[in-house]
């Protein structure tokens, strides 16, 4: 078993494979050490991988312009970046930037796609973990929404 299998399982990836299907994905994956303010994905930047934090912490930002960022949220170990443009392909809208040395699991769409045919329950059960991720931004945006929405607006008494 490699470190990158070992950081598979122990990540949100590995949380419904078996120990095959870990060493398969964990082949297929590079590991990608981040030094303080490194960035991982910049904004506009056409991009087909998924990454997994396994160590450390990114700073989503969003460019405000003049080489100035503002924060828009913190990913933590075992959360996952770059879901969306690794199934669509579509250019980042956000960069991400390493808060403190990190280190990160990098898998390609162009390499998952090679193991399809042959693997498509671990496909299933990757795609199972991308789209439980994009629900839980979508869910926690949802959230920030409505509390900016009840601040605004002075609503049900909180504020």
């Amino acid at each position: 078993m490699n470190d990158a299998t070992n950081l598979v399982l122990q990540s949100s990836l590995g949380t419904e494979l078996v120990q095959e299907e870990a060493d398969l994905l964990g082949s297929l994956m590079t590991v990608r050490e981040l030094a303080d303010g490194e960035f991982l994905i910049s904004e506009g930047a056409a991009d087909d991988t998924l990454h997994v934090l396994v160590a450390g912490k990114l700073e989503v930002v969003k460019s405000t312009g003049a080489d100035e960022y503002a924060s828009l949220a913190v990913l933590r170990e075992g959360d996952l970046a770059g879901e969306l443009s690794f199934v669509d392909g579509e250019p980042h809208t956000v960069g991400l930037r390493a808060l403190c040395e990190s280190r990160v699991l990098c898998l390609t769409r162009t390499d998952f796609e090679n193991i399809v045919a042959d693997n498509p329950r671990l496909v299933y059960k990757v795609m199972r973990t991308v789209a439980r991720s994009a629900h839980q931004i979508v869910h926690r945006m949802n959230y920030e929404f409505i509390e900016l929405s009840n601040y605004i607006f002075k609503q049900h008494g909180r504020y």
